[in-house]
């Protein structure tokens, strides 16, 4: 090997920790973990690991390959490593793929892999030669070939490349292709898999063997191995997408082949066959080869779409009517993972399952009807089937069609919404469950306030059916009733306010029947509900109504319990929506929020102190600013001797929350800055030096991809402080400056977000509106990126005054416009509702640019488009 050798202490101690972490015990665990991740600041650990793996015979298989899989989860080290290190690993890897052993020789391909991808076979070539050489041995070529499929799976983009001169591809992929013809099936499977991994990247070494590769498909489509048809679905899928015209001549063969895999007994196969038909339906291109077919794909996709035998063994209960109220169980309890994660649970998955194995195998079939729901654009008639599997698995594709083919249903929904709510009334919970869902797929049209007749036969009846559906007896009802629900306010929105007592008084006694995970669906129904209802929430008697179960639950549960995160996020939503009328609960919410963003950064500084601690849950310090923010929306100045008692000082922690190195942090702290500055202003203007300083620093013309959204709440809230400040106050007038110096590059950077450019233009108004001597000269700098940022935002009062703003500056700088004039009319007649005062502005502009150079305006206006000219002059006489 090479000149690298361990050192016997080094090698000692982590040989000794390596057995120690065999050792069940959790506190036991978690020092190994520690001492572990602290090896990894040695310069030559991968080296040490790959020792063990390679060269210490003696030892435990189940040592060494901990070893091998210790050094595939820190291959990215060997960038860091001394070349003697990398060397060493290299080859002792290598090596280590030729052992004995079955477990080491697994572990040592998966470091292969693993070092391929970090390094990349362009600095590797020796182990590609080694890999391809290990083909042609009988004893050696499929566990070479397992290492290739990963390699091709997880990086194919950097096996297409060129070493010194020859393309490796030129040589695997004929290899490739003769080896579909081996007498192992395994073997085969890899071939075809690998040679499919090439298709999407459009791999030239690959199509030009096109025609080979797809006569080798069509020997392998009826392999004995369900592994080799999986593999030639799989491929013919992305041929579809990649290369369609190379299938076109055998179209009708590829789709009889994809009809009857689509039924293949084997659940992996059909899925992937399944593919093949969701391919052609989202390609424009390809739906018209689609049509002839569809008398025949729909009743197989129906079928898929039934629940199999193993489906209802594995969803027990929910096949039948059980009483589900009360406590959870014991065994149910025990199976509960963090914050709603379940072990094995019979509802959707929605939620992670802890063993992922047995999820996906055990998920395949659900997987395969909702892909086979997507393709799906007819529906047979086993709606009025009297066999409920089949009629469930009918409403199933019913709801699939909304979204695709929703103008060919709508006609006939005045028959399918009827059928629906009858349904609701089902024995069987698992056709109650789909039938909510599906009437969640058509809520919009059902709430659409068309008329009398329509609100009394569709959305009442809807809405009624739904909320009985929130309080069914069935764990998986009540969370498809209840998210359902929660569609239909959203999509209802003020429609709902005549029935909000009703709605109410059914979603607070969900608190007693409800168990853990519903519990978590009903927030957020209830948070929807506030959101779409708004401050027709702040009825006393709807206070009344809602306010004693949360307040309950908050009472109930304690600060480090993961169940508050979406109370938190409920309550802000509920907050905004009462306004005053929550002022009696904001006292002691606004505290324990204070309490929670403390603690929460105590615990953050503690990590940072000390990184061989867990990195503290954000989600806590998150949910609590913008449950602050919530409050602030909701109560305005009525918060202010709340703020004022508060200890510690919000202001201080907020000035430490606009530093906190992760971006979601920053995200909700830049929003708390703007929401106290509309409703709380007086109070945060003394920390605004302070505060004004990060914010000036947020505002980046090409931000890191998830500081964005803090990106854009920075700029929003600019905004908004230089608008409470007023015309020309001399203390913001410090910091408009340095603001417009940010704010412009954000504006006229072709790479910063779209949602970026909006922010920042509007703040540019907005200063400008207080400002504009300030402002003005800088305006032929941003002016055509101005109006090109905010000519297509939907009217309101923050486009209004940013509109006011930019107007004002135009008075003052009139030449500002002169090269960008046509942008500025497009963005003036793309307003719909201006209000009177901004109307007025844009009169007395246009008029004033005409009467100053009737020529010069004439010539101008000339080459407008023509829709432009007509509403310029059917609105302001221009």
């Amino acid at each position: 090997m090479a000149s690298w050798s361990p050192q016997p202490a080094g090698l000692q101690e982590i040989l000794q920790t390596i057995r120690d972490s065999t050792d069940t015990q959790n506190k036991v665990q978690k020092a190994i973990t520690h001492k572990l991740n602290n090896f990894t600041r040695v310069p030559d650990y991968i080296a040490y690991l790959a020792h063990i793996l390679a060269a210490l015979p003696q030892e435990e298989d189940q040592i060494r390959t901990i070893a091998g899989y210790l050094l595939k989860n820190n291959s990215y080290l060997i960038l860091k490593a001394s070349p003697e290190v990398a060397e060493y690993a290299k080859v002792a890897v290598l090596s280590a793929f030729n052992d004995p052993s079955s477990l080491v020789r697994t572990a040592a391909g998966q470091d292969i892999v693993s070092f391929l991808g970090v390094l990349e076979p362009r600095n590797w070539p020796d182990c590609l030669e080694q890999l391809v050489a290990m083909l042609d041995d009988p004893n050696r070529q499929e566990a070479a070939f397992s290492v290739f499929e990963k390699a091709c799976e997880d990086f194919p983009r950097k096996l297409d490349i060129e070493i010194g001169g020859t393309r490796p591809l030129d040589f695997m992929i004929p290899k490739f292709l003769m080896l579909s013809e081996h007498p192992s099936s395994k073997m085969r499977s890899h071939a075809v898999a690998c040679l499919s991994y090439f298709v999407p990247i459009n791999s030239q070494s690959l199509f030009a063997h096109i025609d080979d590769f797809i006569a080798c498909l069509f020997k392998r489509a009826s392999d004995e191995d369900f592994s080799v048809r999986r593999h030639v679905c799989q491929a013919l899928v992305l041929l579809l997408a990649a290369r369609p015209e190379k299938l076109m001549p055998e179209m009708a063969n590829v789709a009889e082949y994809m009809l009857y895999s689509t039924k293949d007994k084997n659940e992996s196969v059909a899925l992937e066959a399944c593919e093949f038909w969701l391919t052609f339906a989202e390609d424009p291109d390809l739906a018209p080869y689609l049509h002839p077919l569809l008398g025949r794909v729909a009743p197989v996709l129906l079928d898929c779409m039934v629940y199999g035998e193993d489906d209802l063994l594995w969803l027990e209960g929910d096949t039948e009517d059980t009483t589900r109220e009360g406590a959870e169980t014991a065994e149910e309890t025990a199976r509960r993972g963090a914050y709603g994660q379940e072990t094995i649970d019979d509802d959707e998955d929605d939620y992670d399952l802890d063993d992922d194995d047995f999820a996906d195998e055990m998920s395949t079939e659900w997987n395969l009807r909702k892909c086979a729901a997507a393709a799906l654009d007819v529906l047979a008639d086993k709606l009025w089937s009297t066999e409920w599997l089949q009629r469930e698995s009918a409403i199933l594709a019913l709801g699939a069609m909304a979204e695709g083919c929703i103008d060919h249903i709508e006609e006939h929904l005045k028959v399918l919404i009827p059928y629906l709510l009858n349904t609701l009334n089902d024995p069987k919970p698992l056709v109650r469950s789909i039938t909510c869902w599906t009437l969640g797929r058509y809520a919009s049209w059902c709430t659409q306030p068309i008329s009398e007749d329509h609100k009394n036969r569709y959305f009442i009846p809807t809405m009624e059916g739904l909320l009985r559906m929130v309080l069914d007896e069935n764990k998986r009802v009540q969370e498809a009733g209840c998210s359902a629900f929660a569609t239909l306010e959203e999509d209802a929105g003020g429609e709902l306010v005549p029935y909000l007592e009703p709605v109410l008084r059914n979603l607070v006694f969900a608190f007693q029947k409800y168990q853990h995970k519903n519990m978590l669906i009903l927030y957020d129904a209830i948070g929807t509900l506030a959101d779409a209802v708004g401050r027709a929430l702040s009825n006393p008697q709807y206070v009344d109504i809602l306010m004693p179960p949360l307040t309950g639950r908050w009472n109930k549960l304690q600060d480090d319990e993961e169940d508050l995160i979406p109370l938190l996020e409920c309550l802000s939503s509920v907050a905004i929506a009462m306004g005053p009328g929550f002022a009696p609960y904001a006292p002691l919410v606004f505290q324990r929020c204070v309490n929670l963003v403390h603690r929460s950064l105590l615990q953050y500084q503690a990590y940072q102190q000390n990184p061989d601690l867990d990195e503290p849950d954000r989600s806590f310090l998150v949910v609590s600013l913008d449950l602050l923010s919530g409050l602030a929306q909701g109560l305005g100045i009525v918060l202010e001797p709340i703020i004022s008692q508060t200890q510690p000082s919000l202001f201080t922690l907020l000035t430490v929350c606009l530093k906190h190195p992760q971006a979601p942090v920053r995200q909700s702290a830049y929003a708390l800055v703007g929401d106290l500055a509309m409703g709380c202003f007086t109070l945060l203007r003394p920390h605004l030096d302070s505060i004004m300083v990060e914010l000036i620093q947020q505002l980046d013309p090409e931000p890191k991809v998830e500081f964005v959204s803090a990106c854009n709440n920075a700029a929003w809230s600019v905004g908004e402080v230089a608008l409470r400040y007023g015309r020309d106050d001399p203390e913001f007038q410090q910091w408009v400056n340095p603001l417009i110096a940010r704010l412009i590059p954000i504006l006229l950077h072709p790479k910063a977000p779209r949602s970026l450019h909006e922010n920042a233009a509007v703040s540019i108004g907005r200063i400008g509106l207080m400002h504009p001597a300030l402002v003005a000269p800088h305006l032929p700098e941003f002016a055509q990126a101005w109006c090109q940022a905010l000519y297509e935002i939907r009217d309101n009062e923050e486009k209004d005054s940013a509109f006011r703003g930019f107007c004002t500056l135009v008075q003052r700088n009139p030449a500002g416009i002169a090269k960008s004039l046509l942008w500025f009319c497009n963005a003036v007649v793309r307003w719909n509702n201006p209000s009177p005062e901004l109307n007025e502005m844009f009169r007395q502009l246009l008029q004033g640019f005409r009467s100053h150079d009737l020529a010069g305006w004439q010539a101008q206006v000339t080459v407008f488009p023509p829709a432009i000219q007509e509403r310029l002059a059917a609105r302001y006489g221009v």
